[in-house]
């Protein structure tokens, strides 16, 4: 993206023919690009659409209309806001793992490197954010803000996806974490999170899930992330001793169930 404008004129379209825009987005830093797809609509004679009040036209149509001398509507305009979020290209990382036995509970530390975090590189200002950068906050995404060491500060979110809902309801209660320690290297433009997870599985499984961090100016990090919980340690052993040939022995023992 770029603050050139593009024009594209002389399209004829028939009545409920379609039109396809491509939009190309090649970033070449990790910075949140702003553009705007406006389509013009005019009639191919030349001739205006009739309005009776327009020159009463309220706030939001005189934004989406061209209005001729004659006061009847030269054109229609659609206007389509484009945000463009970069994502750091995606080597092949090494699953951080996290393992732990089943009934047990573990805490581990994760460092992720977010590259490309240059101090003022054309940030968008707080109040021109794009709002489809999450506009609603779900409760599964936290807020860390970092600081370059003297007045520059970002704020990251990041959260926990998982490959399928089933695995969310599997794992998002076994597993919590926050942000322990940051650091920005204003030279390298990188920035260090250290990740405290905690993983307290209730039974054996094996699931993937992805560390997603996002910057609301500068773009989307994703790094895979394993969960192993392995068999849990043996209860108790129950010794049942015979009474005798063909003779029934009998132990009782108690389960007691952790939930409803």
């Amino acid at each position: 993206y770029h603050n050139d404008l593009f024009y594209l004129t002389g399209t004829r379209l028939a009545p409920k023919e379609k039109l396809d825009i491509p939009v190309l987005f090649m970033p070449d830093m990790m910075k949140v690009y702003e553009a705007v797809v406006v389509i013009h609509v005019m009639r191919e004679n030349g001739e205006n659409w009739p309005y009776e009040d327009s020159a009463e036209l309220n706030k939001d149509l005189k934004s989406s209309v061209t209005v001729a001398e004659n006061g009847g509507i030269q054109g229609i305009l659609w206007i389509y806001p484009v945000h463009g979020i970069p994502e750091a290209p995606q080597q092949k990382l090494v699953p951080a793992v996290v393992r732990c036995r089943a009934r047990q509970r573990v805490e581990r530390r994760v460092e992720v490197l977010l590259t490309g975090v240059v101090p003022g590189a054309n940030a968008i200002p707080a109040a021109r954010s794009p709002a489809v950068v999450y506009t609603n906050k779900p409760d599964n995404i936290q807020v860390v803000q970092v600081t370059d060491g003297f007045s520059t500060t970002v704020e990251f979110r990041y959260e926990l996806q998982y490959q399928s809902n089933e695995i969310k309801c599997q794992l998002g209660a076994l597993v919590g974490m926050h942000v322990i320690q940051r650091e920005w290297d204003t030279e390298s433009g990188i920035v260090t999170l250290i990740f405290n997870v905690v993983f307290v599985p209730n039974k054996p499984m094996r699931n993937e899930a992805t560390l997603v961090v996002q910057c609301t100016t500068r773009g989307v990090w994703k790094f895979p992330m394993l969960f192993i919980a392995t068999e849990p340690e043996v209860d108790d052993v129950i010794n049942i001793e015979a009474v005798g040939l063909n003779k029934e022995s009998i132990v009782d023992f108690k389960l007691t169930s952790q939930t409803r």
